[in-house]
């Protein structure tokens, strides 16, 4: 009987992987404890490592938002949504940045991508009225 070894591993072999998601890990535990300067350092510190980790993306992106830091944001959202494009969170917060930067006609394409994957979403029919009043 021949054993199969490696290929079909269930657990990793690569420890640089293992590190990248106890980073992650951690990153995730400073950003619930809303420790957003260190939960800052620590995901761009993943992202140098894994730069496409869409979830990474987000949540630095979301921590620039919370500093009122809305262009820095919007370039972390939309690295965010090259990964996936029709991320309903992603485009929102998207959507709120362009808003407090004046930029409407960006902020209601956003909309428009989020009401065609999700035609009943509350928070963007409120930010829609918002923006067309």
């Amino acid at each position: 009987m021949t054993a199969l070894v490696g290929l079909f591993s269930k657990t990793p072999k690569d420890n640089e992987l293992k590190n990248n998601i106890k980073k992650f890990k951690e990153f995730k535990t400073l950003l619930k404890a809303k420790k957003y300067d260190e939960s800052l350092k620590a995901g761009t510190e993943l992202l140098k490592k894994v730069p496409n980790h869409h979830d990474a993306l987000f949540m630095v992106g979301g921590i620039y938002y919370l500093k009122n830091k809305y262009k820095t944001a919007i370039s972390y959202f939309e690295k965010s949504l090259d990964i996936g494009a029709y991320d309903v969170d992603v485009l929102l917060l998207k959507a709120y940045s362009h808003q407090k930067l004046g930029e409407n006609k960006r902020a209601i394409s956003c909309c428009e991508k989020i009401l065609e994957v999700d035609p009943k979403n509350k928070s963007v029919s409120e930010l829609w009225e918002q923006l067309n009043s």
